[in-house]
């Protein structure tokens, strides 16, 4: 008995020793391809200062209309990510995409990220780069919130709201913020730093349209700031907007929101949380759509052929 238990605290020993040099190995090759990285860290579009850091705006096309994307919690290269949809709509209209901090090109800073303190930054940073609205806005998932806030308080400057599986206000509960989510997401947080994302971050999760060099400007983003403090902050003050979004009335500008199969999202709940939030505004359209969370890759073509109904019918 004694034996076996020396055996077992032997191998238990080794695989502890094998696993530290592991990570150990990991680490120091992470490293030294951050550096080897560092020619694809190069911003894609332009940077302004905010708050006394860079953040990063992209523009591409020009038409009477411009479209800011906002985007979703955690997405680690806005510009890339979006470009499937975006992509067939700047022959017609001004794309803009905000890359709010911790995001893409943008500095990760160490500012509180409350969503009345992001909204004033993403106006900053567009008044800087010389971007005039009105705008048309284009949230995906969580920034829905901001979209929904900017409307509220900024009237004039929104034209419409285009919806990419946005939330609102029904979308989230306090379950949502559990300390179990917070601690997966600092798990992962942790696993970046050391390098772990490095070899297991899948290549399913970047858009398959990309070329292969901006796959590897993709992921030489990811590996510096997936889920970096800024966007486990913000999760942190989405209630707070909440209260603020459900104490004024709705926004009374048009609506177009894509709603996906809720199979990566909250499911039914979701899906209903989006319908009736649009159900009482006499200017909300809703179009359902077989597919998961990322909308502007999955159904890139249906989507930018309604939006073009939609702009052409602002005009009326």
């Amino acid at each position: 008995m004694e034996k076996e238990k020396k055996k077992d605290n032997k191998v238990s020993r080794v695989i502890r020793i094998l696993l530290v040099v592991f990570l150990l190995v990991v680490f120091i090759y992470h490293r030294i391809m951050l550096k080897k990285e560092a020619p694809l860290r190069e911003p894609l579009g332009q940077m302004v200062e905010v708050d006394g850091q860079k953040m990063s705006i992209y523009t591409e096309g020009e038409g009477e209309h411009t479209l800011i994307f906002m985007s979703g919690s955690g997405i680690g290269l806005p510009i890339l990510e979006y470009k499937p949809l975006y992509s067939l709509l700047s022959n017609d209209y001004k794309i803009v995409v905000i890359e709010k901090f911790g995001y893409g090109f943008s500095d990760v800073t160490d500012g509180e990220r409350s969503f009345e303190t992001i909204l004033r930054q993403d106006r900053e940073a567009l008044s800087k780069a010389g971007i005039d609205g009105p705008f048309i806005l284009c949230p995906h998932s969580m920034s829905g919130i901001e979209a929904i806030l900017w409307a509220q308080t900024y009237p004039d400057e929104v034209v419409a709201i285009v919806g990419l599986d946005m939330s609102v206000p029904n979308s989230y509960s306090k379950d949502d913020f559990s300390w179990t989510k917070d601690l997966l997401t600092n798990f992962v947080a942790v696993g970046r730093e050391i390098g772990l994302v490095r070899l297991f971050f899948p290549n399913s999760a970047l858009p398959d349209s990309l070329t292969q060099n901006e796959k590897e400007i993709y992921r030489a983003i990811v590996n510096t700031k997936l889920i970096n403090k800024n966007v486990r902050n913000e999760g942190k003050h989405i209630l707070r907007a909440i209260e603020i979004i459900n104490s004024q009335p709705k926004p009374d500008v048009p609506m177009l929101m894509f709603i996906s199969d809720g199979s990566q999202t909250g499911g039914e709940s979701w899906i209903k949380a989006l319908k009736d939030y649009a159900s009482d505004l006499p200017g909300a359209q809703t179009i359902d759509l077989d597919c998961g969370h990322a909308v502007y890759e999955l159904r890139q073509e249906q989507i930018s052929e309604e939006m073009r109904g939609f702009i052409e019918s602002l005009k009326k």
